[in-house]
């Protein structure tokens, strides 16, 4: 059964640091392109960031550029998200999600077939 699975959610402080985990299993992580998505309550989900398959190009939404990194680890078939200098604006589920490797970098939510449950990230002090 093809999953993927979040963790590193949890509660951290206004300027803290979480590393947020993707785990993928049933296929091979290095034909996707994996994202990571948030959405907050009453908000709509937001792209936050991906990384492509091919070449390793990556994309990140204007509220997470400079504080965020997406990396990925194909021996181990893992992405993560590390993210820094956390903001209450950052509280959110996050999800990861696969799309075809065909469809490069994009933050488009219909592009991604595959998702997982989410970790709720909550910023507060």
């Amino acid at each position: 059964q093809v999953q993927l699975v979040e963790s590193g959610g949890g509660l951290v402080q206004p300027g803290g640091s979480l590393r947020l985990s993707c785990v993928v299993s049933a296929f091979t992580l290095e034909y996707y392109t994996i994202g990571w998505f948030r959405q907050a309550p009453g908000k709509e989900r937001e792209g936050v960031s991906c990384i492509s398959s091919a070449d390793g190009s990556t994309y990140y939404g204007d509220s997470v550029k400079g504080r965020f990194t997406i990396s990925r680890d194909n021996t181990k078939n893992a992405t993560y998200l590390q993210m820094n200098s956390l903001k209450p604006d950052d509280t959110a589920v996050y999800y990861c999600a696969a799309a075809d490797a065909s469809t490069g970098v994009t933050n488009l939510a219909g592009n991604y077939a595959i998702w997982g449950q989410g970790t709720q990230v909550t910023v507060s002090s």
